[in-house]
């Protein structure tokens, strides 16, 4: 029986790309594209695969919320995140929020599809070089990154603060008052040491936490 795969990425360019891809291997069938979160939980609501593939970074609900929403909704269907970073922070998120698998996007051709049969036999796989991180790297600098003393929700709207959006676009975003997204940027502010917008920026762009 043929793999079908759920690809959920932002960039057409991707999309494209992954479905050449695995238009060259039998056992492995596209079945559907998402282009954002909520496009990517209305298919699953009508549509069941046996492997998502998932950007970590997308318009709307996106990261580590949504990872848990689907997680949580469909316990049984293995997300194999596919990144632009390889930092063991964001990896060491993804699998804790649900995910079975971990790749960058520079990942070869060979080990995106290791990893789709791997998750399609109920296993796990994380790329070599991030399982070597997470697995041997104690770096006590690493370890105590400042956004690692963030709660997911203050995370959250960390990424996107960072990303640009105003306290109001996150509020509408987020289905929460502007208050209370004030608060967690207050918060967030205060663990981090920042005094800022600028210094959010920055730091994510300094950590790959944006695109």
């Amino acid at each position: 029986m043929k793999i079908r795969l759920l690809i959920a990425d932002d960039h057409s360019i991707v999309r494209e790309g992954l479905k050449q891809l695995l238009a060259l291997y039998d056992d492995i069938e596209l079945m559907a594209e998402a282009v954002d979160g909520d496009h990517l939980l209305t298919i699953l609501e009508q549509q069941q695969p046996d492997i998502l593939t998932l950007d970590i970074l997308m318009p709307g609900l996106s990261g580590i919320p949504l990872i848990e929403t689907i997680a949580k909704r469909y316990p049984e269907l293995p997300i194999l995140i596919l990144s632009m970073h390889n930092e063991t922070q964001i990896a060491r998120r993804t699998i804790r929020a649900g995910a079975r698998g971990y790749l960058s996007k520079d990942c070869d051709a060979n080990t995106l599809i290791a990893g789709i049969r791997k998750l399609a036999q109920g296993g796990r796989y994380i790329q070599s070089d991030v399982a070597e991180k997470l697995a041997f790297d104690f770096d006590e600098a690493i370890d105590t990154a400042k956004h690692d003393s963030l709660s997911k929700r203050e995370f959250h709207i960390f990424c996107l603060l960072a990303r640009g959006l105003s306290v109001n676009e996150i509020a509408e975003e987020l289905c929460i008052s502007n208050k209370t997204v004030s608060t967690h940027k207050f918060r967030l502010m205060q663990k981090m040491s920042f005094t800022s917008h600028t210094e959010i920026v920055r730091y994510a762009l300094a950590h790959n936490l944006i695109k």
